[in-house]
């Protein structure tokens, strides 16, 4: 219910954001404006001021406007205050207003977290250096190594993690060029991308690169452990708060997700862990238990960890608005090129989230941190700005698009033609939301184990 609330509560902000985009355009325009409405149903309080009803709803999932005369494929009523009997480019204006209000807000969001919490992952961010080879992968193919630096992936030049991560999920299942450093040389190769549907629902950027082969050194200290799980192998080996753990079976341990990759290729057999406590060197041995967490199976020992290492900043306002801006053109660049990937048929619409999803993403992040959560809404709002300005009808973006038509015509679409094309894109756009929702529900846990 926690989640629900708070997956209510971000949608609605996104909602209400992009309907005062419209309100506030089309009152400028001189459009009259019937109601503008904080969330829905039942009216709870409500003024009216100006021709406008301004009211508060019993259900606050957003918001809506209400303009006199936009109601699609109504044929115009002649009254100078309907939507349809101004200008084309004033309703073109009042149609992007929308999509424009949530770009605003996602670089007001981003800008906010960069002046106040701007955190960045060192190992992330740095260059993409591998630490583990996870055996029988496409990696373990092209034969990097522990240490090796890739400095080519796809079409990117000294990528960073995130950016492989990225452009794995826009080649999946293809080969893509590779290039990075063992021993001093250069190596030139391929490798096969083996991301899946589910890696790109989940954000997941580890376990991405893992199917992919490789684990990406987070730092270059051994894991510091925080806290021993009762009962599990860890604290049946004697592991304990504070010790370090600097290799397993003499292979050297920078992350958690490196000790996970090696478990699992081991299968669970007894391992030695080479520890350091209060200094000195000591040499546990353990055995992994096989558990399932989060719907997943892996063998684990059983403890917490000190994160790998991150910096924070407080940017100054104009640094902050360029980095919001930059991390927003990225984020949009990405949308861009998922939504091409699905037109070539690269990237699988199985790959789209819905509200159980976008749900989902909302309690981990808030769970994590406010800033996390500040983080997600920013992309949620550039998601939601992109999709209504899709050329549909019914969206913002099909408007303008039969507005465009019709000032190259040089007059207005016949009205049955515009209403019929109105019913066959909701129709499609229905079907998409019910298709998107069942991709939500076949990726819950639960769903999972009662597949055959």
């Amino acid at each position: 219910m926690v989640t629900v609330v708070e997956l209510l509560v971000v949608l609605g902000i996104m909602v209400l954001v992009h309907e005062f985009g419209h309100f506030a355009v089309a009152k400028l325009c001189g459009v009259r404006v019937e109601t503008f409405a904080i969330g829905f149903g039942k009216k709870i309080v409500g003024i009216r001021r100006g021709g406008t009803d301004y009211q508060i709803n019993v259900l606050p999932l957003g918001g809506y406007v209400k303009m006199s005369g936009d109601t699609p494929g109504e044929a115009p009523s002649g009254d100078p205050g309907d939507f349809n009997a101004h200008p084309r480019w004033q309703r073109m204006l009042i149609a992007l207003a929308g999509p424009v209000a949530n770009f605003i807000l996602a670089v007001f969001i981003l800008t906010i977290v960069a002046m106040f919490h701007h955190e960045i992952d060192d190992y992330l961010s740095g260059p993409a250096i591998n630490d583990y080879t996870v055996r029988d992968t496409p990696a373990a193919k092209a034969g990097i190594g522990p240490g090796d630096r890739i400095v080519h992936y796809v079409d990117v030049d000294n990528p960073d993690w995130e950016a492989i991560a990225m452009r794995s999920l826009l080649n999946m299942n293809r080969n893509v060029p590779f290039s990075y450093i063992h021993d001093g040389k250069q190596v030139d190769t391929t490798i096969q991308v083996a991301a899946t549907e589910a890696d790109a629902s989940s954000g997941d950027i580890i376990g991405l690169l893992q199917h992919l082969g490789v684990v990406p050194r987070a730092q270059n200290m051994p894991v510091t452990v925080v806290e021993v799980v009762p009962n599990m192998p860890a604290a049946k080996a004697g592991l304990k708060p504070g010790d370090q753990i600097v290799s397993i079976d003499g292979v050297e341990v920078h992350s958690v997700s490196m000790l996970l990759a090696y478990m699992q290729d081991e299968k669970g057999k007894p391992a030695q862990l080479a520890i350091l406590r209060n200094g000195a060197s000591q040499i546990l041995p353990v055995t992994p238990e096989q558990t399932t967490s989060d719907g997943t199976k892996g063998y684990r020992l059983g403890f917490t960890f000190v994160r790998p290492p991150v910096h924070v900043d407080r940017l100054p306002f104009g640094p902050a608005v360029a980095e919001s801006s930059q991390e927003n053109l990225k984020s949009a660049l990405m949308i861009r090129d998922v939504l091409k990937g699905m037109a070539q048929r690269r990237v699988s619409p199985k790959s789209l989230q819905g509200p159980i999803g976008i749900g989902q993403q909302v309690g981990m992040a808030a769970r994590d941190s406010i800033w996390t959560l500040l983080r997600l809404m920013a992309m949620i709002s550039i998601n939601l700005g992109i999709f209504n300005l899709l050329p549909i009808p019914i969206l913002d973006g099909g408007m303008i698009l039969f507005l465009l038509i019709e000032s190259a015509m040089r007059r207005d679409i016949n009205q049955q033609l515009k209403e019929r094309v109105y019913q066959v894109a909701f129709v499609c756009l229905l079907v998409f939301a019910v298709m998107v929702i069942f991709n939500d529900v076949t990726k819950l846990p639960l769903f999972s184990k009662l597949k055959p």
